[in-house]
């Protein structure tokens, strides 16, 4: 998408929105971070990482929380953390992986903003979450199996989205051109409630 395009783009996107905020999903190394700060540079919108706000209000790592109070504490105040961020208006939020697997964080954000599972195939979260040594859930003897097992748990869910954009080995900025345009044709489809 060239600037003239985005530019075009903008402002019906921005008020179609209304007060909602565009919140990518997916597993980790799908994307939602890199793709999620082009998109809202394209958007003129701010950008935040939920893990990287539970890191601040936290003053620990996402791994430090896993490790000193477990998944389910660290699951309670992600929720909690997305639940105030969707509050504070549009806005691009990329979540956890295991964010939307949370019921009433779905809930939320089905009523509160337009969700984008950013899908990718294995091939393409393992290459990537490889460069990483700080994914917890990802500690373990086959990392690849644990990649598997919650592709086949969470993509079911992940399918709940209000859209899905496929996650794949070229530049962000294709995947956030792609997600605009997709963006877009659903803003129009479906105007603000």
């Amino acid at each position: 998408m060239d600037g003239e395009t985005a530019a075009h783009n903008e402002t019906p996107i921005r008020q179609r929105l209304g007060d909602r905020p565009i919140v990518l999903v997916g597993l980790m190394g799908a994307g939602k971070t890199t793709v999620g700060r082009r998109v809202a540079t394209l958007l003129s919108l701010p950008f935040v990482d939920s893990d990287a706000e539970i890191e601040t209000v936290s003053t620990m790592t996402i791994a430090e929380l896993f490790e000193a109070y477990g998944e389910p504490e660290f699951r309670a105040l992600e929720a909690r953390v997305i639940a105030r961020l969707v509050q504070e208006g549009p806005r691009v939020i990329a979540t956890g992986g295991g964010a939307y697997m949370n019921a009433n964080t779905r809930a939320l954000l089905s009523d509160h903003a337009v969700t984008i599972w950013l899908k990718a195939d294995i091939e393409t979260l393992m290459e990537r979450v490889a460069r990483r040594a700080d994914r917890p859930l990802l500690r373990s003897a086959d990392p690849r199996q644990v990649m598997r097992e919650l592709m086949d748990k969470r993509y079911p869910v992940y399918a709940e989205a209000d859209l899905t954009v496929t996650s794949r080995p070229v530049k962000r900025e294709i995947i956030a051109a792609e997600l605009v345009e997709a963006l877009e044709r659903h803003l129009r489809e479906r105007p603000t409630s």
